[in-house]
């Protein structure tokens, strides 16, 4: 075995770290345009940091199992993640009325972070 489910709960938890950080230092940056904007990225990029570690938490948590149950935990990790992303994305453009590029913004920055942090960290 090249890889054990702890390594794997590890680097999950390391990418989100990751993810974290650059979501915060974008929404930093686009404090130049406004407080609103500032909070859109923040809560664009957190829905992907909230999904991926519900994500991970999912696929992860039960320990070593058989290849079925872990493809399927991992399916649906993968399927929590976009709809826990699609919700907040829905809630922040419908009922709090955050700027939607900014939103947008931010949701491709937790996507560009977790991808370089898993890329990086392994």
């Amino acid at each position: 075995m090249l890889n054990s489910v702890a390594a794997g709960r590890r680097l999950a938890l390391r990418a989100t770290a990751f993810q974290l950080g650059a979501v915060l230092l974008v929404a930093m940056a686009f404090l130049l345009w406004g407080k609103s904007q500032a909070l859109a990225v923040a809560v664009g990029g957190l829905a992907m940091v909230a999904g991926g570690w519900f994500a991970a938490r999912l696929a992860f948590g039960a320990g070593v199992t058989g290849a079925g149950t872990a493809m399927m935990r991992l399916l649906a990790g993968m399927l929590i993640k976009w709809v826990t992303v699609v919700v907040v994305l829905l809630l922040g453009i419908g009922v709090w009325k955050l700027p939607p590029l900014a939103l947008i913004a931010g949701t491709l920055t937790g996507m560009a972070a977790q991808a370089l942090a898993m890329a990086r960290l392994r």
